[in-house]
């Protein structure tokens, strides 16, 4: 069963889903972002270190809380790893803050316009050792790049399945269907995905409710159908290449769904910062993103 006190967070919490969950061909990225050039570390195990470093250092972060951030999404080594002395997952509920996990194994080629999941061997065995270590949900992405229902509704299908089996080893799955907000068929594919999502809601059985993570649509409110169905728990947003200034413009548009940040919230950290700075930096982006996820534009 669903820790309910962490579901009723996740339903009803002002704030936002911070994502910690850079991982594998991405890793070099973040780092690099943070400060940490490549000559740092000599394998992947000193590379996922320094990772972990930099995500354990936003966790305890004073400006780190679930006063503004509700929950947050971990790659499995951060998940398996300690913060504080503590598994990672329970560092972040002793801060009032609800543990995700990214499940998925990174994308297949373009097939239809979309990318799917790549397959998920072990998943069984993942979500229970997530569930024994107080984690609440999981998060699995796949991309959109072109309006082409076949491909989107096949990116559907997939994600309720997976959602299915995640619901199965009870967790809460967030379905990330991400549309790249770089493509020329946006708008299209967003209203596609959206009718696609609708009938696969509909023909949930029984009385479980899933989250939807979603690219911010070329056209406000056009999901507040998703962030009112009955089968919904609640919707967040990527960033999806925005800055962090863009992205919340465009989120504050949107009544019903709040962020799930990740370059967008870690733009300004740099591992050479002391830890004043890191948090005033931490604490400046995290108070712009609460402001766009709970204020919303009129119009």
């Amino acid at each position: 069963m669903l820790d309910q006190d962490m579901m009723a967070k996740i339903a009803t919490g002002n704030g936002f889903i911070a994502a910690l969950d850079q991982s594998g061909g991405s890793t070099p990225k973040a780092l690099a972002g943070y400060g940490v050039t490549a000559d740092a570390w000599s394998n992947d195990t000193e590379m996922y270190d320094l990772i972990h470093d930099m995500r354990s250092r936003i966790i305890t972060a004073p400006s780190f809380s679930g006063g503004k951030v509700i929950g947050a999404i971990l790659f499995e080594r951060t998940m398996d790893g300690l913060v504080d002395g503590k598994p990672t997952p329970q560092a972040l509920r002793d801060r009032g803050v609800v543990p995700f996990l990214k499940i998925d194994k990174g994308l297949e080629d373009e097939a239809d316009g979309v990318q799917v999941m790549k397959p998920m061997p072990g998943l069984d065995a993942l979500l229970a050792s997530a569930k024994a270590l107080g984690v609440f949900g999981t998060k699995e992405r796949s991309v959109v790049n072109l309006a082409n229902r076949t491909g989107i509704a096949a990116i559907v299908a997939q994600q309720f399945a997976v959602a299915q089996a995640v619901l199965a080893g009870g967790l809460m799955p967030i379905l990330e269907p991400e549309v790249n907000i770089k493509s020329a068929e946006r708008a299209e594919a967003d209203q596609i995905l959206l009718e696609e999502i609708l009938k696969a809601l509909d023909a949930m059985t029984g009385d479980a409710k899933v989250m939807l993570k979603v690219s911010i649509p070329a056209t406000p409110n056009l999901f507040t159908p998703l962030v009112d169905h009955p089968r919904v728990l609640r919707v967040v947003a990527l960033s999806g290449g925005f800055s962090r200034g863009e992205a919340c413009a465009e989120l504050a548009k949107n009544r019903g769904i709040i962020a799930s940040f990740s370059r967008a919230l870690l733009s300004d950290l740099r591992h050479q910062m002391t830890d004043a700075e890191f948090d005033a930096a931490l604490g400046a982006a995290i108070d712009e993103i609460y402001t766009a996820s709970t204020e919303k534009a009129a119009g």
